[in-house]
């Protein structure tokens, strides 16, 4: 098995570490726009927060043990994280309509709105950033992006992307970026 040098011995280390810098800054600049934000909304939502609420608009109902799996956490992280969802209203607890002992999460009536407030706003900032981009360097930008978030995720869950097409996991694209929690 090659190791950890053996694979990067024939990249550029120049280009390696552009692109490690990038993603640096890229990280940094994503969370200090979320703070930042357009409008009176602004970004103002917690990341953990943004992605349960999408994923729960995107799949509809589900469990905690669903919901975690989805996106790659524990289910205790899930449960800690949807907590203030609930309590707020964003989120409702249900019982599964089969096994009444089962909780179902789903997104409230004020939760869609309040997502589709900070879904207006995120779209406006990409807008304002990429002004001047053309619809094809969106679209490249977005499939890159995508492209490498799967390429994380799968090496986050002990694969390679190779290996993750080969064990048939969905695949993520531009289309649908909520696959990728």
């Amino acid at each position: 098995m090659p190791t950890s040098q053996d694979m990067t011995t024939h990249l550029e280390p120049g280009l390696l570490d552009a692109l490690q810098h990038q993603v640096a800054l890229f990280a940094r600049r994503a969370e200090q726009t979320r703070l930042g934000g357009v409008g009176q909304v602004r970004n103002s939502m917690d990341r953990a927060a943004y992605l349960l609420l999408n994923r729960l608009d995107r799949e509809g109902p589900m469990g905690v043990k669903a919901l975690a799996a989805g996106m790659g956490i524990d289910s205790s992280t899930v449960t800690r994280q949807v907590a203030p969802l609930v309590d707020t209203g964003l989120v409702k607890r249900t019982s599964h309509p089969e096994d009444g002992r089962a909780v179902v999460l789903q997104l409230s009536p004020r939760g869609q709105a309040r997502l589709e407030e900070v879904r207006s706003s995120r779209r406006e900032l990409m807008a304002q950033v990429t002004d001047g981009w053309t619809e094809s360097e969106r679209e490249s930008f977005c499939s890159l992006l995508t492209r490498f978030n799967t390429a994380l995720s799968a090496r986050q869950a002990g694969m390679s992307p190779m290996d993750q097409g080969a064990a048939g996991l969905p695949s993520i694209n531009a289309q649908n970026p909520s696959a990728m929690s």
